[in-house]
């Protein structure tokens, strides 16, 4: 009797322990670890199915899993780091774990893995991309003529037009896309803004912060860049309106000009053909967090 309850418990506290995998998302990465001796598959797509199987599992035990977005050329830096062997099973748990704090992850909630990986790869660019834009601020260095830190300036005055561009956005659901040219590539940041029962903006705390810090890039490096708004509403027609980005300061995008961005596939230069119900338009007043500060670098 005893011996069963305490099974009863064991199965009790495994669903209140979270787990982590760590999952080979493309034929690149996985052809990588085909180096490994104690590495058991040989075939991506079966891999990817004997994952999806042991997701459901776990979940229909009540089990809460991460999924991490797992590197190969991260996992050898890593054993070489740490002197562990990278040809055996415990290095690559070792390596899970540390993935569960530092690496992009999802949680698994029963969303089909041809869902979930793009999702997990969406998390890695937009980690990346934070990444490479703190870097370059930190990096930028002080004002030769007043000694002001460049990168910090440049986060207070994202952060400034960030939250007059909120505070001037129709009621509803608000969709931002922030794009840099930067070199080698360009960055894009993405935000999601809804309403309170207040009336007041709700913000995913990491968008808000990667979208603020792309914006700051662009405006430390002096960039050439865009900010583009949607915002939509039961009952409204939705509205699109932007900013290009001039300086320290957003200057706006003719209607004309929003509604050509919006109707060209960037990929081929195309055009497509615009969405029914949507005003293209030009964005309201943002008062003085339009002009530069004067502040020059």
């Amino acid at each position: 009797m005893a011996h069963t309850e305490h099974q009863t418990m064991r199965r009790v506290l495994r669903r209140e322990i979270a787990g982590i995998i760590g999952l080979l998302t493309d034929e690149h990465d996985f052809t990588a670890m085909l180096r490994y001796r104690t590495f058991a598959f040989d075939d991506h797509a079966t891999y990817l199915q004997q994952v999806e199987a042991l997701l459901r599992t776990l979940a229909a035990q009540g089990s809460h899993t991460t999924v991490a977005l797992f590197d190969p050329e991260e996992y050898a830096e890593f054993c070489a780091e740490t002197g562990l062997e990278p040809d055996a099973p415990s290095s690559r748990t070792r390596f899970t774990a540390e993935l569960a704090a530092t690496g992009p992850t999802v949680p698994y909630e029963g969303q089909p893995l041809a869902d979930l990986v793009p999702n997990l790869i969406d998390e890695a660019v937009r980690r990346a991309t934070w990444q490479y834009a703190t870097t370059v601020l930190t990096r930028i260095g002080s004002c030769a003529s007043c000694g002001e830190d460049i990168g910090r300036a440049a986060f207070a005055r994202a952060s400034h037009l960030l939250a007059r561009i909120l505070d001037t956005a129709d009621p509803g659901h608000r969709h931002l896309v922030c794009s840099v040219s930067t070199t080698p590539e360009g960055v894009v940041a993405v935000l999601h803004a809804d309403d309170d029962a207040d009336g007041t903006a709700r913000l995913d705390e990491t968008e808000a912060l990667e979208f603020t810090t792309v914006l700051a890039l662009g405006i430390a490096t002096r960039s050439a860049g865009g900010l583009v708004m949607r915002t939509s509403a039961p009952g409204r027609t939705d509205r699109v309106y932007g900013w290009r980005l001039r300086g320290e300061g957003l200057h706006p995008l003719t209607a004309g000009e929003v509604f050509d961005a919006y109707c060209t596939d960037i990929a081929s230069g195309e055009i497509v053909s615009p969405e029914s119900g949507v005003d293209y338009s030009e964005p309201p007043d943002l008062g003085d967090a339009e002009h530069p500060t004067g502040h020059t670098h």
